[in-house]
């Protein structure tokens, strides 16, 4: 599986993005698919996860209510929508495929495959 994750960009605070992470490969959609992000100085954190039928979503308490994620699996798409962004929300944002266990669901050590990142800048 190659993850492909774009749609970033320079935001001020309050507006809104939505990033895609596209995938190749039929074995896609058995797979959860997440995204991380890291800041500079920081280690790579959970953002947000889906499992592979779509019908179970994760996500990090900050970004509850403000973030959705989603996928497409006909498109072998996921995508997060990223609204009423705030300047701790910038960071390299990166999507990756697994199956890990919910307990788990939170390590990026658990998941296979890897984008190459997408930048989003939240700045006035």
């Amino acid at each position: 599986v190659q993850l492909q994750a774009f749609g970033g960009g320079l935001k001020q605070p309050g507006g809104s993005l939505r990033l895609s992470c596209a995938a190749s490969g039929s074995t896609f959609t058995t797979y959860t698919v997440a995204w991380f992000r890291q800041a500079p100085g920081t280690e790579r954190e959970f953002v947000a996860a889906i499992r592979n039928s779509g019908g179970s979503t994760y996500y990090k308490d900050s970004v509850k209510g403000r973030f959705t994620i989603s996928r497409v699996n006909a498109e072998n798409t996921v995508y997060l929508q990223m609204n009423s962004l705030k300047p701790e929300d910038t960071a390299i944002y990166f999507c990756t495929a697994g199956r890990p266990a919910l307990s788990a669901i939170r390590l990026p050590t658990r998941y296979y495959y890897w984008g190459q990142g997408t930048q989003v800048t939240v700045s006035s």
